[in-house]
């Protein structure tokens, strides 16, 4: 699968709430980090490194965020690697680096997150 495709399919998993669907995108060994990390679960490094924990904190983002639909804007593909660029939910702009596997999973996030005020 290239990355366009890639790209494309994350942000429909995203978009149909089916977090099977949107797990299937991560390795079992995964680095993530976010700032809504902290936000959602009070951790302080913003930091996930275990699958389980990674999914129980994408169901909690899913019943925070019940309208969630993330709209891409643009692929900058790296070498085994990618950052996509959307918008989130409550119109924030957000910029994901994402390191693949050689299966194209996900080992490596790194989020980052502009709030808009409108």
């Amino acid at each position: 699968m290239n990355i366009e495709e890639f790209s494309r399919q994350w942000i429909a998993s995203w978009n149909s709430h089916d977090l099977d669907r949107i797990m299937d995108h991560y390795a079992e060994s995964i680095d993530f980090t976010s700032p809504k990390i902290v936000k959602l679960f009070a951790l302080e490094d913003g930091r996930i490194k275990d699958r389980s924990r990674l999914r129980e904190y994408f169901a909690k983002g899913l019943e925070a965020y019940p309208d969630l639909h993330f709209e891409l804007y643009y692929v900058l593909e790296g070498v085994n690697s990618v950052v996509l660029y959307y918008r989130s939910v409550n119109n924030a702009l957000a910029a994901e680096y994402m390191a693949l596997n050689a299966d194209g999973r996900i080992i490596e996030v790194k989020a980052h997150y502009k709030e808009m005020h409108i």
